[in-house]
C-alpha cells in the first residue's frame, strides 16, 4: 500500500479521532497533517503483517496527546509571562466543544459530558474515546493501546467511576450553593 492510498482511505478516521481529542477543527487538521507526515516518513518501517488502522490509531492518539500537552504548556508559559504568576496559580480550561459532525438534542449535556471526559487521565480518556466514540471493540483498543483486554476493561470501569464522581460532585456543589441562599 502506498502513501496516497493510505491517506485517501484513512484521512477521515485520523481527523475525527484527532478532533475527539482536540475539540478544535484547526488543531485536528494540524494533528492530522503531523500524523500523515510521520506516516510518510516511516512508511518503509511499517510491518505489513500489522493492521494499518491500528498503527494510525496509535500514531494519532500519541500525536494528539503530544499536541495538547504542547499547547497547554505554551498557554501556561504565556500566562505566566503575561501576569508574572507562579505556574501553580494558572489553570487551563477545556475549550468549547465544537464537533461539526455531532448533532444532539441536548448539546449542553453532551458538552458537559465531553468536558468531564477531557479531564480524565489520558489512558482513561483514550479508552472512553476509542470504545464509545470510535465504537471499537475491547480487543481493538487493547491492540492500539498495547495493553491487555482486561486492562482496557479496568480503565473503562475506572473512567466510568471517575465520571460519576465528577457529576455527583457537580450536583452536590449546586445543592450546597442553593441551600445557602
Amino acid at each position: 500500500m502506498d502513501f496516497d492510498q493510505i491517506y485517501q482511505q484513512h484521512k477521515k478516521l485520523v481527523f475525527n479521532l484527532a478532533l475527539n481529542y482536540s475539540n478544535i477543527v484547526e488543531d485536528a487538521e494540524e494533528i492530522t497533517q503531523d500524523v500523515f507526515m510521520k506516516v510518510h516518513q516511516n512508511l518503509n518501517t511499517f510491518k505489513n503483517n500489522a493492521d494499518i488502522k491500528t498503527w494510525l490509531y496509535r500514531l494519532t492518539i500519541n500525536q494528539s496527546l503530544d499536541f495538547i500537552k504542547s499547547k497547554q504548556r505554551k498557554k501556561r508559559n504565556f500566562l505566566i509571562n503575561l501576569f508574572s504568576v507562579s505556574q501553580t496559580e494558572v489553570y487551563s480550561e477545556c475549550s468549547d466543544f465544537n464537533h461539526p459532525g455531532i448533532e444532539m438534542e441536548n448539546k449542553e449535556a453532551f458538552k458537559s459530558l465531553m468536558n468531564k471526559i477531557y479531564q480524565l487521565p489520558e489512558n482513561q480518556k483514550s479508552v472512553i474515546i476509542l470504545l464509545k466514540i470510535e465504537d471499537l471493540t475491547q480487543k481493538q483498543v487493547a491492540e492500539i493501546m498495547q495493553i491487555s483486554e482486561g486492562a482496557v476493561e479496568s480503565l473503562f470501569q475506572r473512567a466510568k467511576s471517575n465520571l460519576k464522581k465528577h457529576f455527583n460532585n457537580e450536583g452536590s456543589i449546586s445543592t450546597k450553593s442553593s441551600n445557602t441562599t
